[in-house]
C-alpha cells in the first residue's frame, strides 16, 4: 500500500456527512465511525480518510459518537452504512466487545471492516486492524518514566488516569504497556485494575477529555496526596490533571506521561506539562483504510498485517526533550514536524 496522503483543509465533520469526487463517487462507498468529533486525533483521522476519499474517487461517510464512550451512536452508524450499501467501515469502536456482534452483522452483509487504533475484543472479529503498536507505546512511556526518576522508582506513587470503565483496548494496552515498561507486574495483562503492586494509588476513568482528566486527577490526590507519576490514556486527559495539580500547587511534583502526539500534545511536552509522549499517525491509519477498502472493493483482496504482528503497524515514536538512557526518542522539533491537529 502507499502511504503518501494528499493533504485537504477540512472543517468539522457532522454526521454522517458524505465526501466523495464526482468520478465513480457511486461505485463505493466507504464509512468512518470514530469515538467523537471533538479530539483532535479524530479530526485528523478524519482529515485523512477523506483525503484519500477524494483522491481515489470514494464517496466518505463520517459518523462519530457524541462522547468518547458512545457505544449507541456507533451501533446506528454501522446499521446505517449496512443500510447504504456500503463496501467496507473503518471503526475506532467506543466499547470493543459490545461492537463485534453488529460487526459480524456488518461483514455478513459483505462489508470489509477495518479497526483503527484500537483492536476489537477479539481482534480477530475485524477483518483488519491499522494501528499504532499501542502495547509498546504504553512501554515507552513507561520505560521513560522509570529511567527519570532512576533509583526513586522503586518508591514512586503511580496513578492511572483512564478511559472508560468497559475497558477498551487501546485503554487496556496502553495501561498495561505502561505498568510493563515502569516495571510494574499488571497481572491479567488484558485487564486494568487487578494489579497488587503497592506503588499504585488507584485508577480513574478520564473519558478521554481535559475535564475527565481534571475530576479523575483530583480524585486520586484524595486517595493519596503524595501520587507523584501519572500515566493518562491521551493528551486531553493529560492536560486535565495538569490543571488539577496546579490548582493545589502541585504541578512540579507530578510525572505525567501520555499517548498520542497531536499537536497541543507535542506542545504541552514543549512547555513541561507532560513529560513525554508517545507519539502516533492517525492520519496514516485512516488514509490506508480507505485504501484498503477501494482494493477490496476492486478486487475482494484483503489487507494483510505487518509481518510477525496481527495488525498492520503504523507506528509511534516517544517524544520528549529530557531523553532517558536506554529509551529512544525524538525531541519535541521533530514532534512538531511530525505533529497532526
Amino acid at each position: 500500500m502507499k502511504t503518501t496522503i494528499v493533504s485537504a483543509a477540512l472543517g468539522a465533520l457532522a454526521l454522517g456527512v458524505a465526501f466523495s469526487t464526482p468520478a465513480a463517487a457511486a461505485d463505493v462507498t466507504a464509512c468512518l465511525i470514530t469515538k467523537t468529533d471533538t479530539n483532535p486525533f479524530f479530526v485528523k483521522m478524519k482529515e485523512g480518510a477523506t483525503a484519500k476519499a477524494q483522491e481515489l474517487g470514494v464517496t466518505l461517510k463520517a459518523y462519530a459518537g457524541k462522547i468518547d464512550g458512545d457505544h449507541d451512536s456507533q451501533v446506528a452508524a454501522v446499521e446505517s452504512c449496512i443500510a447504504d450499501g456500503a463496501k467496507g467501515i473503518l471503526i475506532a469502536a467506543s466499547d470493543t466487545k459490545a461492537i463485534v456482534d453488529q460487526v459480524k452483522k456488518a461483514q455478513a452483509a459483505g462489508l470489509l471492516v477495518i479497526a483503527l487504533d484500537t483492536p476489537l475484543d477479539p481482534a480477530t472479529a475485524a477483518d483488519a486492524t491499522f494501528a499504532t503498536d499501542n502495547l509498546l507505546a504504553g512501554k515507552l512511556i513507561g520505560q521513560w518514566a522509570a529511567a527519570t526518576m532512576g533509583d526513586k522508582a522503586k518508591d514512586a506513587k503511580v496513578g492511572f488516569l483512564d478511559l472508560t470503565p468497559s475497558q477498551p483496548t487501546v485503554d487496556v494496552l496502553r495501561d498495561q504497556g505502561f505498568m510493563i515498561g515502569f516495571g510494574i507486574d499488571p497481572k491479567d495483562p488484558n485487564k486494568i485494575g487487578d494489579e497488587d503492586d503497592p506503588r499504585i494509588v488507584g485508577h480513574d476513568v478520564t473519558n478521554g477529555n481535559e475535564e475527565g482528566g481534571r475530576t479523575a486527577m483530583e480524585n486520586l490526590l484524595q486517595k493519596n496526596p503524595d501520587i507523584n507519576v501519572i500515566h493518562t490514556i491521551n493528551e486531553p486527559a493529560a492536560v486535565g490533571a495538569y490543571q488539577a495539580l496546579k490548582a493545589v500547587g502541585k504541578e512540579n511534583d507530578v510525572l505525567i506521561v501520555s499517548v498520542d502526539g497531536g499537536c497541543p500534545g507535542v506542545k504541552s511536552v514543549a512547555e513541561g506539562v507532560i513529560g513525554a509522549t508517545s507519539q502516533q499517525y492517525p492520519l496514516m491509519m485512516a488514509a490506508l483504510g480507505v485504501e484498503a477498502i477501494k482494493k477490496f472493493a476492486d478486487t475482494g483482496e484483503k489487507p494483510k498485517p505487518t509481518e510477525g504482528k496481527d495488525f498492520f503497524d503504523t507506528g509511534v515514536a516517544l517524544v520528549t526533550d529530557k531523553p532517558a538512557a536506554g529509551v529512544e526518542s525524538i525531541d519535541t522539533k521533530v514532534g512538531t514536524e511530525k505533529c497532526w491537529g
